[in-house]
């Protein structure tokens, strides 16, 4: 299973809660600090380094080495892992750029290095990703990469705001049966965090468009958006139900489940645009804007099956 890159996200979103709350503000908007900028590319270069060499030593000493290869994955996992790749450069590069914004760079400068910043960390590691054996460098990995910092950066540069924002969100699953569910425990791990992580089967990611933003002139609330969400089921594989041994042999077979993908339309929050005078408040919405919020949904899946949801996480 390929890894997932929630905790970079995390760590940029702590960075910049600091530096919007923890440091004098007094600064005028969009006039550069040096001491801030210093300590924003100080802030950048250790979390990204950091976190590599966390990778390297956690990750990637696990397994041999080879040289550099590509491999296709773009079928794996019904594409999931793929838009969660684009999740990560989009919310990255918006976090990066708020921070960047702080330190009193333009709006276009912020929005050309912080969205950037996603696709590069993440184009390191899948260079890291191409000299491992277990893996390789995957065309679809940095296709979504670039969809993501892309989404981020056309929308600054010609909106100079986010309107339609990339969400995610995530449910604890059962699985129907004990044999599924100690499969899922070996392929997403058995705690609530690294089901989050690593189950997509219970990942829901979403393109949400702020109404407000789209016709400023009618009455619809600031802070209602409405977004299409994208989602699967029924995997147990990052192919095909089927799970193998070290030696080949097939320990798990369960071809007969389908797997499916699901399609998602609901109401949601856009965070940012709730009035409130607390700097500190304005940032913590801004992080939540990572995150759908919990609402009524309708879903069609790829058999054609239609569901309601009273509440959909």
């Amino acid at each position: 299973m390929k890894k997932n890159y929630f905790f970079v996200t995390a760590f940029l979103l702590a960075t910049f809660t600091y530096s919007q709350n923890g440091i004098d503000s007094s600064v005028a908007e969009h006039k550069e600090n040096k001491n801030r900028i210093w300590f924003i590319t100080g802030i950048n270069v250790a979390g990204y380094g950091s976190s590599l060499i966390i990778l390297n030593n956690t990750w990637y000493k696990e397994f041999p080495k080879s040289s550099f290869h590509s491999f296709n994955d773009s079928k794996e996992w019904l594409q999931v892992d793929k838009i969660g790749h684009g999740w990560t450069a989009y919310n990255t590069g918006r976090i990066s750029a708020g921070m960047w914004r702080w330190a009193g760079l333009s709006e276009k400068k912020a929005a050309w290095i912080g969205g950037l910043s996603g696709s590069a960390y993440l184009t390191v590691i899948e260079i890291l990703d191409g000299h491992s054996a277990e893996w390789g460098w995957s065309w679809a990995d940095m296709t979504a990469n670039l969809f993501g910092s892309g989404l981020f950066i056309s929308q600054e540069l010609g909106w100079e705001e986010q309107r339609i924002q990339f969400k995610f969100s995530f449910h604890k699953k059962k699985y129907s049966e004990p044999m599924l569910e100690q499969r899922a425990d070996d392929l997403f791990g058995e705690g609530r965090y690294e089901r989050m992580l690593k189950d997509y089967n219970a990942q829901t990611y979403w393109l949400s468009a702020n109404l407000r933003s789209f016709f400023p002139k009618s009455n619809i609330p600031a802070w209602l958006n409405v977004s299409v969400g994208y989602g699967a089921d029924g995997m147990f594989g990052g192919f095909e139900n089927i799970g193998k041994d070290d030696n080949g042999n097939i320990v798990f077979d369960r071809r007969e489940i389908p797997r499916k993908r699901e399609y998602y339309l609901a109401p949601d929050v856009d965070f940012t645009k709730i009035p409130t005078c607390s700097k500190f408040l304005r940032t913590v919405l801004f992080g939540l804007n990572a995150f759908k919020f919990p609402a009524p949904a309708l879903m069609m899946d790829s058999k054609g099956k239609f569901k309601a949801y009273a509440i959909y996480f």
